[in-house]
């Protein structure tokens, strides 16, 4: 139950944050996010958690900031 409390109170926060940037800021967290996320997951299966977790977020954060930045300037 603490587990998922702590997951709704984070994922509430960065939706408060995500709100006022702009695409490619949007687009570098939700990236992050769901690069840590499935990086955690793979590291898991492969016995590293942590490091998939961070090595997923990197990337993810990076090709989502780019994909933002293409949006951004495609308007």
């Amino acid at each position: 139950m603490k587990r998922t409390l702590t997951f709704l109170a984070v994922a509430l926060l960065l939706a408060f944050v995500v709100v006022s940037c702009t695409t490619t800021e949007k687009g570098a967290v939700v990236g992050g996010a769901l690069g840590a996320g499935t990086g955690a997951i793979i590291g898991h299966q492969t016995g590293s958690t942590a490091g998939g977790a961070l090595i997923g977020g990197a990337v993810g954060a990076v090709g989502g900031g780019l994909i933002g930045h293409e949006i951004d300037e495609s308007k």
